[in-house]
């Protein structure tokens, strides 16, 4: 192998999801003092050979536990001179200083492994034969020769986050005696049906149209790195870019070709919830898990903010006896892994958040399950409390005091909790596909910031192709909680339309800035976003069988959001905003049913009307929880 080569390659194309933590000198010295590193092939059932990175301490006098990242993004640096600067989960210390075997590898067809790569690579219930090979029999494998190669205790525990979480929950279903401890971060769980590709149906156009122009292309011809296919919009205006881009089909294809882009291939190919993406559903075969399971997820995540809750629960339906836990705090995604964790965009709190879960959360977890430390009581669910700045702890989810109440749109801009008995039956607006609502008032970067999420409203109240609706200034805190489910009354002059449902908490015009900050951001009158989805009306009836709208004819639609746990501070505004563009965060519907949307011709991109119905009988709402 040639080490100089692989080196600049490794800085070249390894490229994770999740920024690094920040390394620190010293640790860096201290790992490369106490540990060995070793790199190995380890042969799964089927030949194939996994590229494997080991870190083993130097002391001999004793055995140890495993911690293992298993990812499609690169185990580098290669070569058994060069160390990463930081070792374990969110690169705390403690796991180093404490003694731990580390383990990375590539997962099958990445990089150095040898095999095909499948993206989120189906899993199978049996294995009768060598062949029937998934990634929990590759991790079954992997632990197998560990505990038989290395001086272990027996005991090996597994973490990830986005791309290696779903290879965590995935690593879970080994089941290998070992294996004693999982905690899959943001896990990608059910690609099509909320994380990463779709949401309600619509597309994420600028998050996966950047990550697909380098990952995955080929074809793949030896082991080793992607060949390199850079990209550059050409202008810091991702707004525009997208929007000249036209039709996603044809669009994509001057970019990324049919040739090199077989990832890219299989989503335009496939844009219903068809065979293709419900076998890459991790949810049904989380049953039987024996290791103990600390889900993590943040309720800011741009990408995975479904995962955490669809494992956290799956496991809770199949997996009975399983030690299973859930975090969810306030952080994009990973943000849990890095700094203070007080401030996202515009938004900032006091509690820090990002220490308290490495040092109090993650660490005892592994710490417990692999060596034998004391645990305290942790609860099953642990989550932060947006809005008010503190932690609560349940035994489930939702919290089980809460009752369920609801938001009801109501005439004249209003919001509240009872329904609409009068007035008038209906607002609407225009929605023109090629003046779309953008994701957040300046779009720079990829076009999906990170953090829209929490990204002030004031710039779309203020546009006539969104419908904004607000509480009376509330009286007391309101503390709401759970899945958020829409219960939309609407009609089109098309054929087919997007929803896009935003709550919002909306700051008194006297709110102080913060302590400290000098961004020239103003507090007073913020719309914070504090959970905002689409919904593809084709799929109303069905996810396998969309349907084109009846023009001019009202209709349903129901659907649910990831779960929030936020409150509404006295003096503060509940505000609900309706639109049917998001641009570039959700590709655009041409408003005009075709069968597939990523290959509409630019004719089909048409104005339409939008009604949303607030009468007595057509009681547009918001289905959610209330804490007491």
């Amino acid at each position: 192998m040639r080490r100089t080569s692989l080196l600049i390659l490794a800085a070249l194309f390894a490229a994770p999801t999740v920024a690094a933590p920040q390394s620190d000198p010293a640790l860096a010295a201290r790992i490369r003092q106490n540990y060995r590193k070793m790199e190995v092939r380890i042969p799964a059932r089927d030949g194939v050979k996994l590229f494997t990175s080991i870190y083993v301490p130097r002391d001999t006098t004793r055995r140890y536990p495993v911690l293992m990242s298993r990812t499609p993004y690169s185990v580098a640096p290669y070569s058994d001179t060069l160390y990463k600067p930081t070792l374990g989960p969110s690169a705390n210390s403690k796991y180093v200083d404490d003694g731990y075997i580390f383990v990375y590898q590539d997962t099958r067809g990445r990089h150095f492994s040898e095999g095909e790569f499948r993206d989120m690579m189906p899993l199978l219930e049996t294995h009768a034969k060598p062949t029937d090979v998934d990634e929990g029999t590759d991790t079954y494998d992997s632990i197998e020769w560990l505990v038989k190669n290395l001086p272990t205790n027996g005991k090996v525990g597994i973490y990830g986050t986005s791309y290696p979480g779903f290879y965590t929950s995935a690593s879970c279903l080994s089941r290998h005696p070992a294996l004693v401890a999982c905690s899959p971060q943001a896990p990608m769980t059910d690609i099509w049906m909320g994380d990463d590709n779709f949401h309600g149906g619509a597309f994420l156009l600028a998050h996966n149209f950047s990550f697909y122009t380098g990952f995955g292309r080929g074809p793949r011809k030896e082991p080793g790195f992607d060949p390199r296919y850079p990209f550059s919009m050409g202008t810091r205006d991702a707004f525009q870019f997208y929007l000249n881009m036209g039709p996603v089909g044809p669009g994509s294809r001057k970019i990324i070709d049919s040739a090199t882009g077989p990832l890219w291939n299989n989503i335009l190919a496939h844009p219903t919830y068809d065979a293709f993406w419900k076998e890459r559903d991790v949810r049904p075969h989380l049953h039987d898990v024996k290791a103990a399971v600390l889900t993590v997820g943040g309720f800011y995540d741009t990408e995975d903010i479904h995962g955490p809750w669809w494992v956290f629960n799956s496991i809770n339906a199949q997996s009975k006896a399983t030690d299973n836990r859930v975090i969810v705090g306030p952080w994009s995604h990973g943000g849990w892994s890095r700094g203070d964790g007080t401030t996202l965009g515009n938004l900032q709190w006091q509690y820090k958040t990002g220490p308290f879960f490495r040092d109090s959360v993650e660490y005892p977890f592994f710490a417990h399950h692999l060596k034998g430390a004391p645990l305290a009581d942790a609860p099953r669910v642990l989550v932060f409390r947006t809005g008010a700045d503190t932690w609560d702890r349940y035994a489930t989810w939702p919290a089980p005091e809460s009752k369920k109440v609801s938001l009801y749109l109501q005439p004249d801009g209003k919001l509240g909790f009872t329904a609409p008995n009068g007035g008038s039956a209906f607002d609407e607006y225009v929605s023109d596909p090629a003046k779309p609502v953008p994701v957040v008032d300046r779009i720079e970067s990829n076009g999906m910031p990170r953090d829209y999420i929490t990204a002030d409203q004031r710039f779309a109240s203020r546009r006539t192709d969104v419908l904004t609706y607000q509480t009376d200034v509330l009286a007391a805190d309101v503390t709401l909680t759970g899945p958020v489910s829409p219960v939309l009354h609407v009609s089109t002059t098309g054929t087919d339309a997007d929803f896009i449902v935003k709550l919002i908490d909306v700051f008194p015009d006297d709110a102080q800035n913060w302590a400290g900050d000098n961004t020239g951001f103003t507090v007073g009158g913020y719309q914070q976003l504090v959970r905002g989805e689409p919904f593809r009306a084709r799929y109303r009836r069905s996810w396998e069988k969309p349907s084109a709208m009846v023009p001019n004819q009202a209709d349903s639609i129901r659907f649910e959001m990831p779960s929030i746990h936020h409150t509404f501070r006295k003096g503060h505004r509940i505000m609900v905003q309706v639109q049917s563009t998001w641009f570039p965060h959700i590709d655009r519907n041409p408003q005009t049913y075709v069968p597939n949307i990523f290959f509409a011709k630019p004719g089909d991109f048409k104005t339409a009307t939008m009604r949303v119905y607030h009468s007595a009988l057509k009681a547009t709402r918001i289905d959610v929880r209330q804490l007491p």
